[in-house]
């Protein structure tokens, strides 16, 4: 064997060494690929989403962090916040009308001669008014040792008997001390000898989408039911009433679970359970704690909320209606109309004009706009930014108190040949359409296949002005629709009931 012969050798078996080395230390580095095809192996490590953190059950209620990690179990967590949730049982006492069958004078009737008098008079006979009692049951939970307790104000409403039974089954009176129908709170009492177990409270404004939260209530009458989820999401507008910011979560929330503590991880109070989707699965609402906060005092010390008025009727704005301003952007809460007397009137707003911004707070959507006024306290002077006739502006005014809902109820859709017929008003119409006004247009018939139904409009609406120009007769309806193109929007100002509403409609093309 020569030389290189025997070099050649060696060099070659050093490779094969070196590529050996090579491949075992690759193959320790990745997973089995069998493994990943076996759906019935058992994992030998537990995920580490599914891991607590140490640190977590650490952290003290009011801490403002949030775990990042699943807890393993939320045993300790119910242990410790389970005794101040409460069952609320209410007792309701209802009224039904009588009725009485009309007397013909001097006849039976056929079957009162048939059936006899005893079996008439039993099964068809004259049916007394009567009263009968209704219960029913919900939840709540201890905020203070002295026996405040927090609920919904459906749960206790037109009770005339409440009862509260603790988590170790003692029982007692309650008494309303004050309730909030607009954001469906209430504050009731008991009186207690013995220090009451209490809740931590959260900021519900620090909770974040994808953070697991436990509902613990009495649904169905299951006293102490314990269920979890995460929040799905924030701000939702159900349509309950003119304050809507709601908490979604897709931890079980049913019938019994009204009033009820949503906790985060921590066993803090970040809202209170409240609503669900009856035709849906998951979907349950919460009010946020910091609504609360911001009313408990009122409550606690007056029974009631108060509430600034600013005096006007909003609505939001499309992007029909924005072109048909002429706005840059579809942000702010168009002016519909204004509260004669009221103090946006004195102020000097104006319909059509579209606030930006009230007291220093933006006012992004509409909606946004009803919750800063309330929010403002009575008596206080704000500056609002208003945008009045394609010029911004600041207007001062002076809240006053709430008495009544001011919010526009405005349809799904707001809005040549409209798709609809009006007329000038008459003395007849005006009966029929039961309108007080003496001049003007009203819609009389309305295609629900065009642009003015899309829109919403409907018959009786009375049209007060058409791209703002006032309408008192026909040829004034004619003249101001002519001022648009068809497919362009034209805006309608019109009066429905009490209320007054903007709609912009596109003419159909020809």
């Amino acid at each position: 064997m020569t030389v290189n012969t025997r070099f050649s050798l060696v060099l070659v078996a050093l490779l094969a060494f070196a590529l050996g080395v090579f491949y075992a230390d690759y193959r320790g580095t990745q997973p089995d690929a069998s493994a990943a095809f076996d759906f019935f192996k058992p994992r030998e490590e537990t995920p580490a989403i599914l891991q607590a953190e140490p640190e977590a059950a650490s952290e003290a209620p009011g801490s403002g962090q949030v775990p990042s990690k699943v807890p393993a179990s939320f045993v300790d967590l119910v242990k410790k916040e389970k005794p101040a949730v409460v069952n609320i049982s209410t007792t309701q006492v209802i009224k039904r009308e009588g009725f009485r069958h009309p007397q013909l004078p001097q006849q039976r009737s056929p079957f009162e001669d048939f059936f006899g008098d005893e079996f008439y008079r039993r099964f068809f006979g004259d049916v007394p008014p009567e009263e009968f009692k209704s219960k029913s049951l919900g939840s709540g939970f201890i905020i203070d040792k002295e026996g405040y307790i927090l609920t919904n104000n459906h749960v206790i409403e037109n009770a005339t008997e409440i009862k509260v039974k603790l988590s170790n089954e003692k029982e007692f009176d309650a008494k309303i001390i004050g309730r909030d129908p607009k954001t469906d709170i209430a504050l009731i009492k008991v009186d207690a000898k013995n220090d009451l177990p209490v809740v931590h409270v959260g900021n519900s404004d620090q909770l974040q989408i994808g953070e697991w939260v436990v509902a613990i209530g009495n649904p169905f009458g299951l006293e102490q039911t314990v269920t979890a989820g995460i929040v799905s999401a924030k701000g939702r507008v159900i349509g309950a009433g003119p304050y809507d910011n709601f908490i979604q979560t897709d931890a079980s929330i049913n019938p019994g679970n009204s009033g009820g503590p949503l906790f985060n991880t921590r066993g803090e109070v970040i809202g209170i359970n409240t609503a669900i989707i009856s035709s849906g699965q998951g979907i349950g609402f919460a009010i946020p704690i910091n609504v609360v906060l911001e009313i408990l005092q009122q409550l606690k010390e007056k029974g009631r909320v108060t509430r600034g008025w600013l005096g006007v009727m909003v609505q939001h704005i499309t992007p029909d209606i924005a072109e048909s301003l002429n706005l840059d952007s579809k942000e702010g809460a168009l002016v519909a109309d204004v509260v004669t007397d009221g103090p946006a009137d004195k102020a000097g707003f104006k319909r059509g004009d579209v606030i930006l911004e009230f007291d220093g707070q933006t006012v992004g959507k509409m909606r946004e706009l009803p919750t800063i006024v309330a929010a403002t306290p009575v008596g206080k002077k704000v500056d609002v930014r208003v945008l009045s006739e394609g010029k911004e502006k600041t207007i001062r005014v002076k809240i006053e108190e709430l008495e009544e809902e001011k919010v526009a109820a405005v349809s799904q859709e707001e809005a040549g040949d409209f798709g609809m017929k009006v007329q000038e008003l008459t003395p007849e119409l005006a009966e029929y359409f039961k309108l007080e006004d003496t001049q003007g247009v009203v819609v009389v018939e309305v295609d629900q296949a065009g642009p003015a139904a899309d829109a919403g409009i409907q018959r009786g609406d009375l049209v007060m002005e058409v791209n703002q120009k006032p309408i008192r007769s026909i040829d004034d309806y004619r003249s101001a629709v002519a001022l648009k193109k068809a497919g362009e929007p034209s805006l309608f100002w019109v009066k429905r009931g009490e209320s007054t509403l903007y709609f912009a409609i596109r003419g159909q093309k020809k």
